[in-house]
């Protein structure tokens, strides 16, 4: 196993921009996505705002290289007071794969969710991601939702 403790969580700064692209990259195609450049740009710029609406982005590095990222936001809920997160993207470097680095961003999540007061975090994954389930399941509980879309 990899020494976590030269693995760290930080918030994204500016200078990632070309690590981050690879890794969310990397997330899209391990999804079998892509998006456009544009959209490439509206996201990185939408991470780097101030606003507490918008999105955000934390990367873990290791002996300070970005090895992985999460993506989440705060939104209003009718079933609460408080916001909820979502943890809208998460991932690790294949290299970095069951060395604790999903475990550390998830948890920074957490983290992040309790110091704005969400105390609810959920995510979504496909029924057969059984990698990242074995750990999800670990710190996380399964619902019974079943997630629809508007057709296209």
């Amino acid at each position: 196993m990899t020494d976590t403790t030269q693995t760290r969580i930080r918030p994204l700064r500016a200078e990632d921009k070309p690590y981050w692209r690879k890794l969310w990259t990397g997330y899209l195609t391990f999804y079998d996505s892509s998006v456009s450049d544009a959209v490439y740009e509206r996201t990185f710029t939408r991470l780097l705002g101030d606003d507490d609406q918008d999105f955000h982005c934390l990367i873990a590095t290791h002996r300070e290289k970005p090895v992985g990222l999460a993506h989440f936001l705060f939104h209003r809920h009718c079933w609460r007071v408080e916001n909820v997160c979502y943890l809208q993207d998460l991932y690790a470097d294949p290299d970095m794969r069951g060395k604790g680095v999903g475990r550390q961003l998830i948890e920074a999540v957490y983290a992040a969710a309790d110091a704005a007061g969400a105390p609810s975090v959920y995510w979504l994954t496909q029924d057969d991601n059984t990698t990242a389930r074995t750990l999800y399941d670990r710190i996380g509980q399964a619902t019974n939702f079943i997630k629809y879309l508007r057709p296209a």
